[in-house]
């Protein structure tokens, strides 16, 4: 498939694996809504192709994926309830399709990710990090809610641990984000993490594709409730959220670069 987007980049090698890079450096690889189409769209093509093996998700610049969009964010507030539910739908479409991939997925993050950026994470098979990756569910931190990525992180990190970041708006490091079973590998520096890649493909490319495939179907088959059952709710609440008086203010707040109105004199939100 030749590389016809915008703000990805999609590469597929002669071994038929896949690299599917986030290209917003600019914007610390925040996701827009046309990021959020381009990869449903790459997400979709992939699901047809038989011969493509595994899957690479990675990202030019600094940051992995810092989450939504604000500007995307800020134009909810201008739609209607129906309208705001068309964008929330779009981002819980593209999860699931990435989530349902039938090869392998592996993230790799060098930078940190948050926000809608943990959500790329949760649905991938592998995810090597570097050392100095710090990630965090700061959506709190604006009035907003991890609502529409919420069923793949606690899926990933169960109850305990999603108690104790789902909300909190806490940044966390590669450490933790290993105890908890976010992150699989944490790398030193950029020639581990190549190492790791290629380990990897050597590992994927000796197992038969259909086995792989069918595995990944049991594997979601047997672990509960699946994700896209909650859609229609967390869909919703993320709508209410881009709609709520907080959720405005702390928006509001990011773009002034002054603290949200609930963050006492003194301290910050972070953002």
């Amino acid at each position: 498939m030749k590389n016809k987007f915008k703000e990805i980049e999609l590469k597929i090698n002669s071994q038929c694996v896949c690299e599917i890079t986030l290209n917003r450096p600019d914007k610390h690889n925040a996701m827009s809504r046309k990021m959020i189409d381009e990869l449903e769209e790459a997400g979709q093509y992939l699901k047809k192709q038989d011969s493509i093996r595994l899957v690479f998700l990675q990202a030019n610049g600094k940051t992995f994926c810092a989450g939504g969009d604000l500007n995307w964010m800020k134009d909810q507030e201008k739609k209607s309830k129906e309208g705001k539910l068309v964008e929330a739908r779009a981002l819980a479409k593209m999860l699931a399709t990435m989530n349902s991939l039938p090869m392998p997925l592996i993230s790799i993050v060098s930078g940190s990710a948050f926000g809608g950026g943990l959500g790329l994470i949760s649905v991938s098979d592998t995810v090597i990090v570097s050392q100095a990756s710090k990630f965090g569910l700061t959506e709190t931190r604006l009035g907003l809610i991890p609502a529409t990525i919420g069923p793949f992180v606690i899926k990933k990190l169960g109850e305990s641990y999603g108690r104790n970041v789902f909300f909190s708006g806490k940044i966390f490091d590669a450490e933790l984000a290993y105890k908890m079973g976010l992150i699989h590998y944490v790398c030193k520096d950029k020639k581990e993490i190549q190492l790791l890649k290629l380990q990897e493909i050597d590992n994927i490319l000796k197992c038969s594709p259909d086995a792989i495939k069918k595995s990944k179907e049991l594997l979601k088959s047997l672990t509960g409730e699946k994700a896209e059952k909650f859609f229609e709710l967390t869909t919703n609440i993320l709508a209410d959220s881009w709609e709520s008086e907080e959720g405005r203010q702390g928006i509001k707040a990011f773009f002034e670069k002054k603290p949200a109105p609930w963050v006492k004199k003194g301290e910050s939100n972070g953002h």
